[in-house]
């Protein structure tokens, strides 16, 4: 593809975000007009409180993270698929999800054996996104051992969907033995939402995926030596080991993030680097990174504004606004006959 098409491709993704991130704030069950939201984000709070609450501690901070997250899941999958060389490799092949699903299970559940949900609700979300965080941290510091100790690839992959079973088996034995609110509240979570975080949770959020981002830019160059194999890469003078303990850090610290901020968001990491490979026509990670954070942004602003249900009440999981648009993808895919490969 020449340069002029893909500039022009990336011009259309941001000027499709944008529009998107002011859609996905002017959505929602209470109609309010576009001047108002923009007064309102302009500063002038004056008028009826109530709007303020929506617009600025409702549906900005929703917007913000869903490109947030967006972002984050399809670069993990973007890295994954690249490392494994395996096209249905995702941010969770490593078993990160099911580390955070545990610590979340292990705060919800764990503690409803010895508390009342009302007890767990006053020590504050927080515990619950620390929990998760420290699951997936886990995880992913066992794979960092097995990394460094074993050289074949497909067992790593291998062993990190063990420890992802592992955890999930841990997981239900907790359900099995938890209360009937505790069980509900985790059921919850585990359907993901992009409209539980605040504004101050947020500017923790932020900082974390910004890193876990820019350092996945800044392994382009090793994730491209890595599609053509590890002699390769090897004798272009590159340690492997290294390289693909930084890129595990990197997913760990988006995908781990995001699950634990926002409870397992499914086929986003799967889905969008495909779409990404189709639309730009390489497998240059130079140009698929940027492409993949702004089209992944696209689609979970997507989602959560079909989520929303305009006019409703009711709000769609997002996990499963996200498997409707994820699974068609792949289908597509292999009913065209196209080959879901990272190297074209």
């Amino acid at each position: 593809m020449n340069s002029g098409k893909t500039i022009l491709i990336f011009i259309g993704l941001s000027a499709a975000l944008l529009f998107l991130f002011v859609a996905d704030i002017l959505t929602g069950p209470v109609n309010i007009s576009p001047g108002k939201i923009l007064s309102l984000l302009w500063g002038n709070h004056t008028g009826d409180p109530a709007l303020g609450t929506i617009v600025l501690d409702f549906r900005l901070p929703k917007a913000l993270t869903a490109i947030l997250a967006g972002a984050a899941l399809s670069v993990s999958g973007l890295q994954m698929q690249a490392v494994f060389r395996n096209p249905l490799a995702g941010p969770y092949v490593l078993g990160i999800s099911a580390g955070a699903g545990l610590g979340a299970a292990l705060v919800i559940l764990g503690f409803g054996s010895f508390f009342s949900l009302q007890q767990v609700s006053t020590l504050g979300s927080w515990l619950q996104i620390i929990a998760a965080w420290a699951g997936s941290g886990l995880v992913l510091m066992l794979i960092v051992i097995v990394s460094l100790k074993v050289r074949d690839i497909m067992t790593i992959l291998i062993l990190g969907i063990l420890f992802g079973s592992a955890a999930s088996a841990i997981v239900n034995i907790l359900q099995y033995f938890s209360q009937q609110t505790m069980l509900k509240a985790f059921v919850i979570w585990s359907m993901g939402s992009l409209g539980s975080l605040s504004l101050r949770q947020l500017h923790i959020l932020l900082p974390c995926i910004l890193f876990g981002l820019i350092m996945a830019l800044l392994l382009v160059k090793q994730l491209n030596a890595m599609l053509l194999g590890e002699t390769y890469a090897k004798s272009m003078g590159m340690n492997i080991r290294l390289s693909r303990t930084l890129i595990f850090i990197s997913t760990s610290i988006l995908a781990g993030s995001i699950t634990a901020f926002c409870g397992p968001i499914g086929f986003i990491g799967i889905a969008v680097p495909h779409v990404v490979r189709l639309m730009f026509n390489t497998s240059n990670h130079r140009i698929l990174m940027p492409g993949t954070i702004l089209t992944g942004a696209i689609v979970l602003l997507t989602g959560d504004i079909i989520s929303s249900l305009p006019g409703n009440d009711i709000i769609i999981p997002i996990n499963s606004v996200t498997s409707l648009l994820g699974i068609p993808v792949v289908v597509w895919l292999v009913a065209k006959n196209r080959r879901l490969s990272t190297v074209n």
